[in-house]
């Protein structure tokens, strides 16, 4: 069952092929959302501080009905904080707000603030200054794991290039039609961890009639194509939601993708246009059309 299935980092520490994302999910819904994703066998609860719900997903790990030992948190140090003082104020600040003791993953959320992501401002030594506030977060004891989201190639090579720990993750978007091999190979050669978020591309998978008729070959459903999808790429997979149906749907997924078809999903043509997640709807009333890998319409929150 994949719930069980896990990856080993470099470090050694082992992370679940299978998690739940939190984007978008109210504060106020976050705990029960967490706590039901426990009790359907999930161990891995992805957060972030932008997300503003990791009071709720905190109090969810709390009261939830498995040991703390048993779960693995990630969250994510804000895109906007750029110094050192900065980052690790944040990182108190979250173990704070989740009343807990230490985070299993920590990561920098994206390489530039939000307003100015994928522009040519490159903040290649901020992100060192970022990177050393995590280092000194895991020597501490109060982060296990350090890494990266949204990262490309000479992100990730601006810190390999100077740092006492190698970033361990970088969860970036991946999903069938948005496959960038250059990079997960990069990653795969640096020994980095991918994880995907919205492997289900913000819900568009769902209405592309391409995806629909592979799943029904496999008598799957076309978000359950989606997840198999990342995971087969050795990706972990954070598809998010808060309907419990869902969240078993996500994980019914032992089966396999025969190589053809999954040169053939590789292949297909990107989605363009993402619907209303094209633009941030959970960023505090902010609204920005993004680009990633030179891609219109990619929101930035996850």
């Amino acid at each position: 069952m994949i719930l069980q299935e896990t990856y080993k980092l470099e470090n050694g520490t082992k992370i679940p092929k299978l998690g739940l994302g939190t984007w978008c999910i109210d504060n106020d819904k976050a705990a029960q959302t967490v706590r039901t994703a426990v009790t359907l066998g999930y161990r891995l609860i992805d957060t972030a501080q932008a997300y503003k719900n990791e009071q709720g997903v905190g109090e969810g790990i709390r009261s939830c009905s498995v040991s703390r030992e048993e779960l693995f948190v990630a969250s994510k140090v804000a895109a906007e904080l750029k110094t050192y003082e900065a980052a690790a104020a944040s990182i108190e600040e979250t173990l704070e707000k989740m009343g807990l003791d230490y985070l299993d993953q920590m990561i920098i959320h994206a390489p530039q603030p939000w307003n100015e992501f994928r522009d040519t401002k490159r903040y290649f030594a901020e992100n060192k200054a970022v990177w050393r506030a995590l280092e000194d977060a895991q020597a501490a004891g109060k982060v296990r794991v350090i890494g990266v989201s949204n990262f490309l190639q000479d992100d990730l090579e601006n810190l390999l290039s100077d740092c006492r720990i190698q970033p361990m993750v970088n969860q970036i978007l991946l999903h069938i039609s948005n496959t960038d091999h250059d990079l997960l190979n990069f990653c795969r050669e640096q020994h980095i961890q991918v994880e995907a978020y919205s492997p289900i591309a913000h819900g568009e998978a769902l209405k592309n009639p391409v995806i629909a008729q592979m799943a029904k070959k496999y008598g799957v459903s076309a978000a359950q194509l989606c997840v198999r999808y990342v995971l087969q790429l050795g990706a972990v997979a954070l598809p998010k939601t808060a309907d419990p149906q869902h969240m078993e749907e996500n994980a019914a997924v032992d089966f396999v993708i025969t190589p053809e078809d999954m040169a053939a999903l590789m292949q297909m043509e990107h989605i363009a246009d993402y619907g209303e997640f094209s633009f941030s709807r959970c960023s505090a009333g902010k609204s920005r059309s993004k680009r990633l890998h030179g891609k219109a319409g990619v929101q930035q929150w996850q």
